[in-house]
């Protein structure tokens, strides 16, 4: 057998002297086979390292992976990295594994990962949706009994199980908190496209806020940016502006990066500031960030026991479940307004 080739049930079975058949009842457990014949396929097994294609096993005997396969729009954002922690530790003792994919946003490339899953037969699908993406090809796939959980942001042209963060909530709670530090121009970065759900959330809490206080919504105080780049130029523009803004409210996690970079380099320590979503080091700045927390862990388990339930038999209606955020408070938050002149 050549070194630079994968051995394969065949190998195995030449290594022992008997049929590949017999080779798969001893590793399926399927069939009478000798204790005997058994130790030596074993052996050889763990001799020649092989390992079987359990993917190929599922298709031909009709039956699921014993995998869970989760579309998110970034692996190198550590918000989905803790989502996936979260899933993955509730589906550990289930014998599930988990397999990701990044769709980049891409409604496209999210389509083809979910069908790739589609064709391992995972046991459970999972999807954070791009925007533009239409879940409508999955009806049926849902419909014959698979776990199908959307997270972060609801399903587009199907009715699934979601599980989302209370991102109008959250970011009411956020703003009314400047606001009871006595400001009135309240700058709001948000993340991109404008289409995103979470975005709309946020920015539709935003404006509660402000609503609620009596002040009027100004649209020189919005804009938006999906990179650190992109919200410190967002950053600078605002309070470049004639009247800019005394406190700022960060839409996201990586959009609060580059905000709190360009009021570093700006020296503006006179500016509050409160973000949606904790970032890493947040006790570490000067002042310490005040943030809404999501869940993220918890929103993966609750992701995970929700497909656990429709794969034990749950056939009740879809349902979203919306994990609470915490407000945090830390320090740039509480900057009070500057006194009128």
């Amino acid at each position: 057998m050549a070194a630079s080739r994968r051995p394969t049930l065949a190998d195995v079975a030449r290594e022992v002297g008997v049929s590949a058949k017999t080779v798969s009842r001893v590793l399926n457990e399927d069939g009478p086979v000798s204790a005997q014949t058994r130790e030596q396929v074993l052996t050889a097994v763990a001799r020649l390292g092989f390992q079987p294609n359990l993917m190929a096993r599922n298709i031909r005997v009709g039956g699921p992976d014993t995998t869970i396969g989760l579309v998110v729009p970034d692996l190198g954002n550590p918000f989905f990295g803790a989502v996936a922690g979260g899933i993955e530790a509730t589906v550990h003792d289930r014998g599930l594994t988990l397999l990701m994919g990044s769709s980049g946003e891409d409604p496209d490339r999210e389509r083809d990962l979910t069908s790739k899953f589609l064709a391992r037969r995972v046991s459970i699908l999972m999807v954070v949706p791009s925007v533009g993406a239409d879940h409508s090809h999955l009806k049926t796939h849902r419909a014959a009994g698979l776990p199908v959980v959307f997270i972060d942001r609801p399903a587009v042209g199907l009715s699934a199980d979601s599980v989302v963060s209370s991102n109008r909530a959250g970011a009411h709670d956020g703003v009314a908190h400047l606001i009871a530090h006595g400001h009135r121009r309240i700058g709001f970065v948000g993340d991109l496209p404008l289409k995103l759900y979470t975005r709309r959330e946020r920015l539709a809490g935003y404006r509660a806020a402000l609503e609620e206080a009596g002040l009027p919504y100004d649209r020189s105080l919005v804009t938006s940016a999906h990179d650190q780049q992109g919200a410190a130029a967002g950053t600078a523009q605002l309070l470049g502006l004639e009247d800019p803004p005394t406190a700022l409210f960060a839409g996201n996690n990586m959009v609060a990066l580059g905000m709190v970079a360009e009021l570093s380099r700006a020296k503006r320590k006179d500016v509050a500031f409160v973000a949606f979503d904790d970032v890493a080091l947040a006790e570490a700045l000067e002042p310490a960030l005040t943030v809404v927390a999501q869940d993220p862990e918890e929103i993966g388990r609750t992701a995970a026991a929700t497909a656990l339930s429709r794969l034990d038999g749950d056939r009740s209606r879809a349902r979203t479940v919306t994990v609470p955020t915490r407000l945090i408070v830390r320090g740039s938050g509480e900057r009070p307004a500057p006194a009128a002149p």
